[in-house]
């Protein structure tokens, strides 16, 4: 008797430790990392105050392939910073989230690019030109753009996704992708590296862990990995930062100078060689040319992430002070200092987390980080589909439909051929949806086949698809028209365009 009370209490006794060891276990699996808010402001103004240094020592360099020889700023306008559009484009993508419920995709940030980005160099202003013809992103990073869709207008723009989404790198990568694609192609992975690496690097300050991270992010064969790889085998066989810049110029020789794989690798040998001084670091990365505002500005963002204003000498600060200079953008109010910026960019980080509920969050008490290298577990499902994501399709959201068109492969038409486009239209609510697809201001010389007449009645979570068949005449001109869904008076607009060639010349 007393053996089976005893036997019973054990029981019991199990019982209770496994349930407290349950509810222990679950309260750890529903707990953040924390990062306190003093902490993470000072990270992220440091951030922008990197990013306006290193701008500032890099401008007067950019472009000349020759080693540089330099440890301070020079041609520098006392108390300002010199303008730089590594900062100013970040400054409309925030904007972008303000006025956006912070939900963005490539089409969103390809409308305010066209509203608010005056200029045309290289890529911006091809990715303008496809635009204007109605070819929105990501096919506007991909076509005709052959010679800069691999350069460096996307990565440098990288650590405002970083700072909406600290410690989750996914969500920093989608953005990234997003942003890229309007003006690159390839050069998407090179956005997507230096985004999760600054995302991780709230939460995790080894350099090599950092580096080696965000390498797993984007594709092993790209050739922003080569480029990193080279710079990182130098320094580990003991070669001088000048032999880790020839390795890196001797694996990217097939793109050649002023290309997103080359600089990348020349902003982590600022940081490989630059033993931990902000100074150094960002002066070595200057100092192997090329595009060397890109360079200092990101490495000087990247030291101000990892360390907060305390790794920025004063003697660094001082010269330049605290406002905002653009080039790039224009027809908004941008903010007037760092300090404002530092204060919007916190303002939607805390929207942004609670919306995409994120695994670290900000709290008025002590950074906690115990739980960070669960956020930094890489879903390589998600990655590739990133990375193998066609240039061709196009798509338009809302909370309830995906508008797509695919245009499997060039968006060209040959006088008197046809070019189909393959529109799909998805239903991601639990109710029918009944709508109309129309298209607007297709040109009189194209003729258009297969477009459905009245309304598409669309199931719940189902998709519909119609290959629509546009001949063009032989005086045709470019089409720019647009297809639009209209769902109980609410319409979805899509631009698209075709471009009209002859046979012998493909505008390639």
């Amino acid at each position: 008797m007393r053996q089976n009370q005893l036997f019973k209490f054990k029981q019991t006794f199990i019982f209770c430790i496994s349930i407290l060891m349950f509810l222990s276990m679950g309260k750890v699996m529903a707990q953040k990392s924390t990062i306190n808010e003093a902490e993470f402001r000072d990270k992220v103004y440091a951030c922008w105050l990197g990013k306006n240094i290193g701008g500032t020592l890099g401008m007067p360099f950019e472009g000349k392939t020759d080693i540089n020889n330099i440890s301070f700023y020079t041609n520098l306008k006392a108390g300002e910073p010199a303008a730089n559009d590594d900062l100013d484009l970040q400054i409309l993508w925030l904007k972008a989230m303000e006025e956006n419920n912070c939900q963005v995709d490539a089409y969103l940030l390809s409308e305010y690019w066209l509203k608010y980005v005056p200029v045309d160099w290289n890529e911006y202003g091809i990715g303008k030109i496809n635009m204007r013809l109605g070819i929105m992103p990501p096919l506007s990073g991909e076509y005709n753009n052959a010679k800069w869709k691999t350069s460096n207008g996307a990565w440098i723009r990288s650590e405002i996704w970083a700072c909406l989404a600290p410690g989750n790198p996914m969500l920093a990568a989608e953005f990234a992708w997003n942003d890229a694609c309007i003006d690159h192609g390839d050069g998407t992975y090179a956005e997507i590296f230096t985004a999760t690496l600054e995302s991780a690097a709230f939460v995790e300050k080894d350099m090599y862990k950092l580096i080696q991270f965000a390498l797993s992010t984007i594709p092993p064969d790209c050739l922003v990995a080569k480029a990193v790889k080279s710079a990182l085998e130098a320094k580990k066989n003991g070669l001088s930062w000048e032999q880790a810049r020839d390795a890196v110029i001797t694996t990217t020789a097939v793109l050649g100078w002023f290309q997103a794989p080359r600089n990348v690798a020349f902003t982590l040998i600022g940081w490989l060689y630059g033993d931990g001084d902000f100074g150094k670091s960002i002066c070595t990365a200057v100092n192997c040319g090329d595009d060397t505002d890109c360079t200092g500005a990101t490495l000087g963002s990247i030291f101000g992430i990892l360390y907060g204003t305390s790794i920025i000498p004063e003697r660094w600060k001082a010269p330049i002070g605290d406002g905002i200079k653009t080039v790039a953008t224009s027809g908004f109010e941008v903010p007037a200092t760092l300090q404002i910026l530092t204060d919007k960019t916190i303002a939607m980080q805390k929207k942004v987390a609670e919306f995409y509920k994120l695994p670290v969050k900000l709290t008025s008490g002590k950074t906690n980080l115990s739980m960070a290298s669960k956020s930094l577990t890489i879903d390589n499902k998600e990655f590739y589909e990133i990375w193998h994501r066609s240039p061709y399709v196009i798509t338009h959201k809302t909370d309830e439909l995906i508008f797509t068109c695919d245009y499997a492969g060039t968006p060209e038409i040959l006088s008197g051929e046809s070019k189909v486009l393959n529109i799909g239209i998805s239903n991601k609510t639990d109710k029918v949806k009944n709508i109309t697809l129309r298209l607007k201001n297709v040109p009189a010389e194209y003729s258009v086949k297969g477009l459905p007449p009245g309304l598409l009645k669309i199931n719940p979570h189902s998709k519909y698809d119609v290959a629509l068949s546009f001949i063009a005449s032989p005086g045709a001109n470019n089409a720019k028209f647009s297809a639009e869904i209209i769902d109980a008076g609410k319409i979805l607009e899509m631009q698209l365009g075709i471009i009209k060639v002859n046979a012998i010349n493909t505008a390639k």
